[in-house]
């Protein structure tokens, strides 16, 4: 479980996150939506330890993850946009990962599911983005995380891909982990997400199931309910 309480963050006189709370479970999938600019980045890198919140507490599996680090341990994170060395063939950059990690897992399930073996003696510079981003996945999943943060995970993913990943998010909530994602693309939240946080303006808007948002706001799925919390006019 990830608990978010009073976090405020602000980069010069821009104000990004104004007093944040949330919770988010354990064995549940949680979408962390909102328009570019929400502060949805911020939340997730603050809960990373990546950017440093200037007020408020983080509180990761029970404990304030205040001047810590060894909780990241517990995380498999995707970022929306991963930058290596280009010169790393694919096998170089898992095994550098692992020794990173320090430890060792099996990366074949995972390349064989994502058709990623050919690649294994490839340079990272002479991949197509959907390749690279097929590699980031696998990545973020070859570990036994108790939490996942996936900002924006289905980019420039094509849609077999898509569905595997899928399956992989379906897998670890099974499992009872605590499953954090950012995306655009609301179809995708009602396929996989239990729970729903819009942010707006870097303030909590919506926190719930998927249920109470559609019930709250009479939407038949994910996309209509937010068009109509957002634009009740629209739709009266």
């Amino acid at each position: 479980m990830i608990e978010v309480s009073g976090l405020h963050k602000s980069f010069g006189r821009n104000t990004v996150l104004k007093g944040i709370d949330l919770v988010l479970p354990a064995g549940n999938v949680t979408a962390v939506l909102g328009p570019n600019g929400s502060g949805k980045t911020t939340l997730l890198k603050s809960i990373l330890g990546m950017v440093l919140p200037d007020k408020g507490d983080i509180r990761v599996l029970g404990r304030s993850i205040h001047h810590q680090w060894e909780y990241r341990q517990a995380i498999g994170y995707l970022p929306q946009i991963a930058r290596f060395p280009e010169n790393l063939t694919v096998q170089e950059l898992i095994r550098m990962v692992m020794d990173l990690r320090r430890q060792r897992a099996d990366e074949g399930p995972l390349l064989a599911l994502f058709d990623l073996e050919h690649f294994l003696k490839k340079r990272l510079r002479y991949l197509s983005g959907g390749t690279r981003q097929k590699i980031n996945v696998m990545l973020a999943f070859l570990f036994d995380h108790q939490i996942m943060i996936l900002d924006e995970p289905t980019a420039g993913l094509d849609p077999l891909a898509v569905l595997h990943l899928k399956e992989l998010i379906r897998n670890e909530r099974q499992k009872g982990k605590t499953i954090c994602l950012t995306t655009h693309i609301l179809p995708l939240v009602d396929d996989i997400a239990d729970r729903v946080v819009y942010l707006l303006e870097g303030n909590v808007y919506f926190e719930g199931t998927i249920g109470q948002l559609k019930e709250k706001y009479k939407g038949g799925n994910t996309e209509s309910a937010i068009g109509r919390m957002l634009q009740p006019e629209k739709y009266d």
